[in-house]
């Protein structure tokens, strides 16, 4: 609801384009069982299921005078196995949906780009925990733990930034490890001399003479 109101109060006002996972209640499981089966179309390759997705026209909010509302789409996706045997819990065909305002892609494209989730959301999760210390919190104060959880996902968006505008394509994947004993660590030397103060790169100067040269002028 909030993302389709582009009326934000206290916040950000427009069009937020998004694609979320819809919960598979009653009602949606019910409309789902309503489409033909000419809607289904192949969604992607796969060696034992076959995957295959469908358009839902379906909207279940109730408008209120006076609430405009972006309209939504959902995107069905079904999942049987070939040969027609069940999966392990007796079910001969598993169903997802996602709900978006985006109607500038196909079906297979919109499903492909709710996917993406920052590259992957297991690698997200992976860079957190074992390289941005979320594994582990400090101690056993919920507030405490909560900044440190804070302080860990702005680093990476800050890397993620780094790593989009400062420095060349090679490094766009690099984890934050990499970027550290690469960027971060290189040993350096601060030298005063003739009333001005040098630092001198042991390594890598090359590199960093680069991504100081993409970054932009401040205005």
């Amino acid at each position: 609801m909030w993302l389709r109101n582009r009326s934000r109060q206290g916040a950000p006002e427009g069009y937020i384009g998004f694609a979320v996972s819809a919960r598979m209640s009653e009602s949606l499981q019910s409309k789902i069982r309503m489409l033909p089966e000419a809607g289904w179309r192949p969604y992607r390759e796969d060696a034992e299921v076959i995957c295959e997705c469908a358009e839902l026209p379906w909207d279940p909010v109730e408008r209120t005078v006076g609430n405009v509302l972006d309209e939504v789409r959902y995107l069905v996706i079904r999942v049987r196995r070939r040969q027609g045997t069940l999966f392990n819990d007796g079910a001969l065909t598993k169903h997802y949906a996602v709900v978006t305002n985006r109607f500038d892609f196909d079906g297979k494209r919109l499903l492909e780009w709710h996917r993406e989730k920052a590259g992957s959301i297991e690698a997200l999760h992976h860079g957190l925990k074992n390289e941005l210390a979320v594994g582990v919190m400090p101690c056993a104060r919920f507030g405490a733990n909560a900044a440190w959880l804070r302080l860990a996902v702005i680093a990476h968006n800050v890397l993620t930034a780094l790593k989009r505008v400062a420095l060349n394509e090679k490094w766009l994947h690099a984890r934050p490890k990499r970027l550290r004993f690469h960027f971060f660590c290189s040993p350096g030397k601060l030298i005063h001399h003739a009333r001005s103060i040098i630092a001198t790169v042991q390594r890598r100067a090359a590199v960093l003479a680069e991504a100081w040269a993409l970054l932009p002028s401040p205005a």
